[in-house]
């Protein structure tokens, strides 16, 4: 039964993820889609780009809930740590190939924030004000998020060591989806806020 709960948490955590929220944000505010536009990603840096402050923020805050949502309810039905992680690794992972979006989403910044304020509130919020601190200096969201993920499992390592399997994979998971990002920065051209 306890195996039975862990997978519909899962799932549920999948198709809660697979929610994309860019897009549905631009459609009630007549913007273009952000598939369209920009960098073409369906998240909050990019709905900035097109939609402006206010759109971005909401953004980020529904994609966190993608995240954290699921997890909580895990939580409440006393489900174990190790289910906590994979329900936040599929809500991610939702979110980064969408089944409702043939399987073509965003980065899983947001996502990743919002599961991680559920299982290591403490270590997330520490990297959230290294990637603000980050953004802030040099004005490009992927470096910010980057240097951020590859902090992540060592600022766990003090705070939360029993995530930082989570955090190296989250971490991984992250690097490879900004790959391109990672390709324009060496190269000189990630876009600049």
């Amino acid at each position: 039964m306890d195996l039975l709960i862990a997978l519909l948490l899962c799932a549920l955590g999948y198709l809660s993820g697979s929610v994309l929220y860019a897009p549905l944000i631009c459609r009630l505010l007549n913007a273009p889609p952000p598939h369209l536009y920009g960098s073409r990603n369906p998240g909050a840096t990019n709905v900035y780009r097109i939609a402006g402050p206010g759109p971005a923020l909401l953004t980020l805050i529904a994609d966190a809930l993608k995240g954290w949502l699921p997890i909580t309810l895990a939580q409440m039905l006393d489900a174990s740590p190790t289910t906590q992680a994979a329900v936040g690794l599929f809500a991610i992972a939702g979110h980064m190939l969408p089944v409702f979006s043939d399987f073509q989403g965003g980065k899983g910044v947001a996502t990743t924030l919002g599961a991680g304020l559920a299982l290591a509130a403490t270590t997330i919020m520490i990297t959230a004000l290294i990637w603000l601190l980050l953004f802030r200096h040099f004005r490009v969201a992927s470096l910010a998020s980057v240097i951020s993920a590859v902090a992540a499992p060592l600022v766990s390592l003090w705070f939360n060591p029993e995530q930082f399997a989570l955090f190296v994979i989250l971490m991984l998971v992250l690097l490879v989806r900004h790959r391109d990002n990672l390709v324009r920065l060496k190269q000189g051209r990630e876009h600049l806020f």
